[in-house]
């Protein structure tokens, strides 16, 4: 008999839920993706129901279900926190406590009792994990290694801010940890609020950010904030920061330090942010490689696995992987929070034994990720024609030959296909994609189609066997959460930026992928299998044979302060409210000038959250 585990994370940001049978990840998915409300902290309902449903099951099927943190142990850490903090952190010690004592603090039975109300059956026992456990064992139990050193750095969890964990088989053994107030995670986070990002969702802005500046104060940094140890072990001076006292990350002693308050939220960029941004990633980079040669010593492992949400910091993976600090790395695609409602459930089921199924296969467990919902031809046709809806149905590989002539021909594509992408990354099952050739690729799909700041990047998917002869990436990456360098044979000869800095360094071609070179010639790279993701790399396949590129501009399908489509209906309204010119729905091929003329009640880039 099958023996299913349910894990579920919720109330704090990206709620989510998973299910596992057997020990195998078999659905996934974020509440944020149903309730289309970004980064939505509610208990994840429809998750749950989208779950079960995939697995054809109720709750009556479930062995257990698993909470991804210790709501007892994180209540304990408040109060102290606020006890600390003394009068300066009443206010906000006074804002907070009524939704501790009412609620949080009892999350366990608000979470039995939020299962009831789904009405799929009889609630079964509820299994605490502590939240470093969740990450670790997200990381380690679907990875491709028999044994591993596991590292997990984020904010905070109910204490640890960074653990170091010994996976071997079945088991996960605790080696050391840093607790809260010392987080990496937060000094990160102190840094994205005060250069005016959002914090627990603008972090990978401030990495974006981080090349068109220089670490000017880094040193300041390293003086003021932060004392670093050989090991990577570190404390950081709690008179700077404000998290400890009240609801702000930074205060006046930020703003004596670098010159001047925040940014405001949506103000111009100016020199400070940018080297404000490239010097913290700097010391973070810094920071985890230490940690990483510490995990090595510590384990007399050779290969690493990685998750918490500074796990997303790609460009600092791409640092361990290039300075061969490991032979292999490895890093959960749902590294955040949302990964650790899959690591609980996987605590669980490896925990009592359960074998890891793939090992030996040469392949991970997360069927590359694409554990959320599917739609097939049928479904989409119903509601294609439902809605009247011109189209055209193609076989699928005449799907992916007209997506890849279009997209030689600089036409932007939505491409819809398969089971939904579970992390915050599109890999290429809800994408947007173009042509890295085209020099104005990266501005027009910024301004045109995502709404959001020219200076963010664009990352490139590639063909696993032709990824050496663009990057210099040093293993696969099929989940997008490693930066490399472009390969040299990729880059023009003889740059000139011409004096220019700061936004301005967008203007300066640096290779032939325009659109996936950053201002410092790297890349946030995914390599595409065929094992991982068919219909994905059918097209990347059509791509190359029509114009000699590999690779593909790929993005997420949705806009600004929107989460990712999750159903045919949410993928033709974001194609409708954009310029993309054409959508890939399933096999039914959409053109933009075909359409309808669209229209809406209300101007809806005024309804939706500025992320």
């Amino acid at each position: 008999m099958t023996e299913l585990v349910l894990g579920l994370s919720a109330y704090y940001h990206d709620s989510a839920a998973a299910l596992v049978a057997d020990g195998v990840p078999i659905a996934a998915a974020q509440e944020e993706r149903f309730s289309r409300v970004r980064h939505d902290p509610a208990f994840p309902a429809r998750a749950a129901a989208y779950c079960l449903e995939q697995a054809g099951a109720t709750l009556d099927d479930v062995s257990a279900v698993a909470y991804y943190e210790d709501p007892a142990l994180k209540y304990r850490r408040v109060l102290t926190t606020f006890a600390a903090a003394g009068p300066r952190g009443f206010e906000s010690f006074a804002q907070s406590l009524p939704e501790w004592v009412s609620r949080k603090r009892h999350t366990v039975r608000t979470v039995g009792e939020s299962l009831e109300r789904l009405g799929l059956g009889r609630v079964p026992e509820i299994r605490v994990h502590r939240h470093h456990e969740s990450h670790a064992a997200s990381a380690f139990f679907p990875s491709p290694y028999e044994s591993a050193a596991v590292l997990c750095i984020d904010g905070v969890g109910e204490w640890a801010t960074t653990t170091l964990w010994h996976g071997r088989g079945t088991s996960l053994d605790p080696l050391s940890e840093i607790r809260f107030p010392h987080s990496l995670g937060l000094l990160y986070s102190a840094f994205t609020y005060f250069c005016g990002f959002k914090v627990d969702s603008g972090e990978y802005k401030l990495m974006g950010l981080a090349p068109y500046g220089e670490p000017r104060y880094e040193q300041v940094i390293r003086e003021r904030l932060i004392d670093i140890k050989d090991d990577g072990s570190f404390r950081l001076d709690m008179r700077y920061f404000e998290y400890l006292r009240g609801q702000v990350m930074t205060g006046r002693g930020f703003e004596q330090l670098f010159g001047g308050p925040r940014r405001t939220p949506e103000g111009e960029l100016t020199q400070r942010e940018f080297d404000l941004a490239s010097s913290v990633q700097k010391v973070t980079e810094d920071v985890v490689v230490r940690l990483a040669k510490s995990a090595r010593e510590l384990t007399g492992e050779t290969r690493l696995c990685l998750a918490g949400g500074v796990a997303l910091n790609c460009v600092a993976n791409g640092r361990i992987i290039r300075e061969g600090v490991f032979d292999e790395v490895w890093i959960q695609p749902a590294a955040g929070d949302a990964g650790g409602a899959l690591g609980a459930a996987l605590a669980v089921a490896h925990g009592a034994g359960t074998p890891r199924a793939h090992l030996g296969t040469g392949r991970d467990g997360m069927s590359g990720s694409l554990l959320g919902p599917g739609f097939g031809d049928e479904e989409i046709a119903a509601y294609l024609e439902a809605e009247g809806i011109p189209h055209e149905r193609l076989t699928p590989q005449g799907i992916a030959d007209r997506a890849a002539g279009v997209l030689a021909d600089e036409k932007i594509v939505g491409w819809f296909q398969g089971r939904m992408e579970f992390g915050p990354r599109a890999l290429g099952a809800r994408s947007i994609l173009g042509d890295p050739r085209s020099p104005r690729m990266q501005s027009a799909m910024n301004l045109k189609i995502k709404f959001r700041e020219s200076f963010r990047p664009f990352a490139p998917s590639v063909l696993t066997e032709d990824a050496k002869d663009y990057f210099a990436l040093g293993q696969e990456s099929p989940y997008m959460l490693v930066v490399a360098p472009v390969a040299e044979s990729q880059r023009l000869m003889d740059v000139d930026a011409g004096g220019a800095s700061g936004l301005d360094l967008l203007k300066v071609r640096r290779s032939t992928i325009p659109a996936v070179t950053h201002v410092d010639s790297s890349a946030r790279v995914q390599t595409v299998s065929e094992h991982n993701n068919a219909p994905y790399h059918r097209l990347l396949t059509a791509f190359k044979a029509a114009t000699g590129c590999p690779v593909l501009v790929n993005t997420s399908f949705n806009v600004r302060g929107e989460p990712i489509v999750t159903s045919p209906r949410d993928a033709y309204t974001c194609f409708m409210r954009t310029d993309i010119d054409h959508l890939a729905l399933g096999n039914f091929w959409l053109t933009k000038t075909d359409q309808p003329k669209w229209q809406e009640a209300v101007d809806w880039r005024e309804e939706i959250p500025l992320d």
